[in-house]
């Protein structure tokens, strides 16, 4: 599988530290492939949208990050409801803070530094 993480610009380096553990580990996954809207102006056009981080097709779920801001966890808690909500079917995943570390740790990686300019 070709290292798909060194071609893309992330938002953060915890993204792709993230891209990078599942490419070690042979995972497939396409990073913000989808935009969920979540709410509509009166007029039908997008009001509220939700990117997930990560989609891995082998196990046809998404993987959202909460490393980058742990003041926004709440909002992503909401959108990930909302999203629960209007698509039932759809498989989120949030990983938060310690959880993120603690997968760093288990598989060697170094945490990541701080977002990228």
């Amino acid at each position: 599988m070709a290292r798909q993480s060194t071609k893309i610009a992330f938002a953060h380096d915890s993204e792709r530290h993230f891209a990078e553990l599942l490419e070690a580990y042979g995972v497939r996954w396409e990073y913000e492939p989808v935009e969920f809207v979540l709410e509509w102006h009166a007029d039908g056009t997008p009001r509220i949208g939700f990117r997930p981080d990560f989609y891995l097709p082998d196990h046809e779920s998404f993987v959202e990050l909460t490393t980058l801001s742990q003041k926004l966890v709440t909002r992503k808690n909401a959108k990930v409801r909302r999203l629960r909500a209007l698509h039932p079917g759809v498989e989120v995943k949030l990983l938060y803070q310690r959880d993120y570390e603690a997968l760093l740790s288990k598989y060697g990686f170094a945490r990541p530094s701080s977002p990228a300019a």
